[in-house]
């Protein structure tokens, strides 16, 4: 049994009158892919962004290697639904931020890292491009290896496919399965995107009325006869 990496017991988030989190417990084991589903509104970008510390949970318990506390978060990696480049920065700039910013590394072992991020992900020639100047595949390339470079253990996936067509859908489903495999990282991706989420996904979690009202395999979910997850089923 592969062990669990990332355990959330009990976490509650209110905005208001209006309680979107109502207790979710989630277990993400080690080195896995967990594809959080639910509908539009149920509030998975608001359990990403809690676990992130984006935002603060009302109540509830965050244990990462079986230990509460914060450590979680020097561990963790936040791809942005809409990547959060920076426009006037090119990628190399882009990529160096993050370490820029929470270490205390030479200029020349931050251009390696860079540089070793870059050619990773097939992005070395582009160094000095903007942005603007890739493409959308290439973009979502970039900021994933703006969230690599720092070598977290935990890459959190914020709706990824938003907005792409099914081809451009099932090629960042590829890369996060790829690059999980090649860098041994644990990725928590939310999505609205079922079909990628059925074929990539190691686990499955289903987020309904502010719970995670499933857990378990892609066969498990399809198979399962409980009503909450038939009805969102069928609704897709």
């Amino acid at each position: 049994m592969i062990a669990a990496l990332l355990t959330v017991t009990g976490l509650r988030k209110q905005f208001g009158e209006h309680a979107v989190l109502c207790g979710v417990d989630l277990v993400v084991p080690r080195s896995s892919i967990v594809c959080v589903l639910g509908r539009s509104g149920a509030g998975k970008s608001v359990l990403l962004k809690c676990l992130a510390g984006l935002l603060k949970p009302d109540a509830g318990e965050i244990r990462f290697e079986g230990k509460p506390g914060p450590d979680f978060r020097k561990q963790c990696g936040y791809l942005f639904q809409a990547n959060a480049l920076f426009d006037s920065l090119t990628a190399f700039e882009n990529v160096a931020l993050p370490l820029e910013q929470t270490t205390r590394q030479r200029v020349d072992e931050i251009k390696a890292a860079v540089m070793t991020a870059l050619k990773n992900l097939g992005l070395e020639k582009f160094a000095d491009y903007f942005p603007a100047q890739l493409s959308g595949g290439m973009q979502k390339r970039l900021a994933l290896a703006r969230v690599l470079v720092t070598r977290p253990s935990v890459v959190l996936f914020d709706e990824p496919t938003a907005g792409l067509d099914p081809l451009a859908s099932n090629a960042v489903f590829s890369m996060i399965k790829e690059y999980r495999e090649q860098f041994d990282f644990t990725a928590l991706v939310v999505t609205h995107d079922v079909t990628q989420a059925l074929a990539t996904a190691d686990r499955l979690a289903l987020l309904e009325n502010g719970r995670i009202q499933f857990q378990g395999t892609a066969a498990e979910f399809l198979a399962s006869d409980y009503s909450v997850v038939r009805s969102f089923v069928n609704s897709k």
